[in-house]
């Protein structure tokens, strides 16, 4: 039993110590995912897109380095019912169009209906997500972009949405500061749902902040499902490949035509 232990412990630190591109995946439900949920056996029904693969990590709730599998938020949104996002998609959409990307390592830190105001610098939902950043880069790897699915929760009241914009602005300023990293992409998803009073309001903040490495993908167009509020799984695998092209197009000077 000893020797289990100790080969297991072995391996975590194997794995901890190669070198990774690190990706944050934050936000609120659509982040995290509500494709094909974990109530349902998802091995079977997986697109290829979020099938797990060896070179593919993530930062499990522990702390760990662990191979990722879906949902992806599944320890981390823990009192909601987690399934597909764009993290997955994203990210092998990434690899495939860019082979010098090796190993990538993903941080999953969003809840399901958030608002940007619980991710206020001394917040448990912000602290929570810089610690895990953190960790994530303790034994070696590089964050290299975080991608931000959030807005829905604040399309409620004209308050709310009328103050997103400079929240989200503080917001990146107070994540790129604690991460030391002043230039640090971030790649924000304009949404498409919530409450329709004030949706186009906090759309309309997502898509003119100018800040420098700040992008905007446009959700528009996308399928949701019957709530009318989260993304298909088709949808999600959607996001995933324009998220990835928004990454490889803006941040990564050497990728291939």
């Amino acid at each position: 039993m000893e020797k289990q232990f100790n080969s297991q412990e072995n391996e975590e630190n194997r794995i901890a110590k190669i070198d990774k591109q690190i990706f944050i995946l934050s936000g609120q439900s659509n982040m995290a995912g509500r494709g094909v949920n974990s109530h349902k056996k998802i091995d079977g029904i997986l697109p290829p897109e979020c099938q797990p693969d060896p070179k593919i990590l993530r930062l499990d709730a522990h702390l760990r380095w662990v191979e990722a599998h879906e949902p992806l938020h599944a320890d981390i949104d823990n009192k909601n019912t987690c399934g597909i996002g764009p993290g997955m998609p994203f990210t092998k959409a990434v690899r495939s169009q860019d082979p010098s990307i090796d190993v990538v390592g993903l941080v999953s830190c969003a809840v399901g209906g958030t608002a940007i105001k619980e991710w206020e610098k001394g917040a448990h939902l912000y602290e929570n997500m810089v610690k895990r950043a953190k960790a994530s880069i303790r034994c070696g790897g590089e964050i290299k972009v975080i991608l931000w699915y959030q807005g829905e929760s604040d399309t409620s009241t004209q308050h709310d949405a009328d103050t997103y914009k400079a929240n989200m602005e503080r917001f990146i300023h107070n994540v790129r500061s604690d991460l030391c990293l002043p230039t640090l992409p971030i790649i924000q998803v304009a949404i498409i749902s919530g409450d329709k009073a004030w949706l186009e309001k906090v759309r309309e903040s997502q898509l003119g902040i100018d800040m420098p490495n700040v992008v905007c993908v446009d959700a528009k167009g996308l399928e949701l499902k019957e709530d009318d509020l989260h993304l298909t799984t088709e949808a999600q695998v959607k996001l995933g490949s324009m998220l990835a092209d928004a990454y490889l197009k803006n941040f990564v000077s050497s990728s291939p035509c």
